[in-house]
């Protein structure tokens, strides 16, 4: 998952995240483009806020440490708008005063001006996941699935450079968690994204397929972490 000349994709540098100066997580990994890794533990282990560090949302009353680089460039102190990360919720978060359509369109970057190329995009956006015609849609009438199929390409049309998934499957039925993750996952491989993503559920690891950092103490040789919590296959658990 790594290679130690290769500054593409997205790399965490000694990173460390604390809590009223206890430690929760240190983690020093390098995902290439197209490839997911994948952080488990139980609630209150980190998970989230490392995520909050990478984007740049992380709380006052976190600590971090370490360096942020994506694709080379140190993002460790740039805002938030100027990383261009894409983070999926476990809620789909929608806009609910804008249709389906108007979602998307949101999403796209100003540099596309033309309205018709832009409608044209949320558009193709909507057929790609299977929602051809359900632009005029209140997000409020779709279904779960429906709604976060309608999330990831909103995300995906922002065009980022690095995708970051908080448990973004964890409130679908366990027929629609399977068919969304795996679409998730093949666009986020499709647009050659680094991904990291948090889980507590195996499953989820198992469908990302890429490595797997265990933060309950797990030790193992085999992996790139630096640290104490080194990347593992989930199939050798």
């Amino acid at each position: 998952m790594t290679g130690s000349g290769d500054s593409s994709g997205l790399r965490l540098k000694n990173v460390g995240i604390r809590l009223n100066g206890q430690p929760l997580l240190e983690i020093d990994c390098h995902i290439l483009p197209g490839t997911i890794l994948t952080i488990m533990g139980e609630s209150g282990s980190g998970k989230s806020s490392l995520l909050d560090f990478i984007a740049g949302f992380l709380r006052p009353d976190f600590q971090s440490e370490g360096n942020v680089f994506l694709n080379g460039e140190d993002l460790t102190f740039l805002p938030a708008q100027e990383r261009h990360i894409g983070l999926m919720f476990q809620a789909p978060l929608l806009f609910p005063h804008m249709s389906v359509l108007q979602n998307l369109l949101f999403a796209i970057p100003p540099k596309i001006r033309a309205r018709a190329e832009r409608r044209q995009l949320a558009q193709q956006a909507l057929e790609d996941v299977g929602l051809a015609g359900f632009g005029a849609r209140d997000p409020a009438t779709l279904s779960g699935g429906q709604q976060t199929r309608v999330a990831l390409m909103r995300t995906l049309l922002a065009e980022p450079r690095a995708l970051l998934l908080d448990e973004p499957f964890s409130s679908l039925d366990q027929t629609r968690r399977s068919d969304v993750r795996d679409l998730v996952f093949r666009l986020a491989r499709a647009n050659d994204l680094p991904v990291l993503l948090v889980t507590h559920d195996e499953e989820d690891a198992r469908s990302a397929g890429g490595m797997v950092h265990f933060l309950d103490g797990t030790t193992n040789e085999n992996g790139c972490s630096e640290t104490r919590q080194p990347q593992i296959a989930v199939s050798e658990r």
